[in-house]
């Protein structure tokens, strides 16, 4: 007798692997179909569903206590560097001011240039031009590679490059953080700069 697949087994592995947002739209839908399920298959394994509908994402926390040492770590976590935590702080004020624009828009969309040119404000310059633009891609690659950001339109000018802020970003950085380190940030930026990873 062959065991039965579960109908959002498939729904399971994505959200293993990172968040899941309504563009995959196969996905999405089952996610939304079985969104009363998932949860009692999820608490099995010391996982819980958070699924924001209006946002348009979801994503698994796990639920189990880190110091139990019978607990499967299902969740991959990273750990950034401060200067990547700054940038993703950075995409999220964006974020915060896209929403509380007047834009009929559903998608923040930006080209590289208009994140460089944010970001720039909040950054020490270093003696090298080139080089602190280097790094500013760096970290907005970085934010690409961590989900957070999505290619929406190359360029054969990499300023050009189109990105969507995702809004899984607002899972990672809530508003009570941001408005923490959005005051910190603009007390340093009215210095002219901000502490590196040494000063923590």
């Amino acid at each position: 007798m062959q065991s039965q697949i579960l109908p959002y087994t498939t729904v399971f592995i994505k959200l293993l692997k990172g968040p899941v947002d309504y563009t995959d739209k196969s996905t999405w839908e089952k996610l939304v179909q079985y969104k009363a399920e998932l949860p009692l298959f999820l608490d099995q394994m010391g996982l819980r569903l958070v699924l924001e509908e209006n946002d348009g994402y979801a994503y698994l926390k796990q639920t189990s206590q880190e110091d139990d040492e019978n607990a499967v770590s299902w969740i991959i976590k990273r750990a950034l560097t401060y200067e990547e935590s700054i940038m993703l702080i950075l995409l999220r004020e964006m974020m915060a001011e896209f929403e509380t624009s007047e834009s009929v828009s559903r998608e923040l969309i930006k080209k590289r240039r208009e994140i460089k040119e944010y970001a720039e404000l909040f950054f020490k310059e270093n003696a090298s031009r080139v080089k602190f633009s280097k790094e500013i891609d760096r970290l907005i690659d970085k934010s690409e590679e961590y989900g957070f950001l999505f290619l929406v339109e190359a360029h054969e000018i990499l300023d050009e490059q189109r990105f969507k802020i995702k809004k899984i970003i607002k899972a990672k950085i809530d508003s009570e953080e941001l408005e923490s380190f959005t005051t910190q940030l603009k007390q340093h930026q009215s210095k002219k700069q901000i502490p590196n990873s040494n000063d923590k």
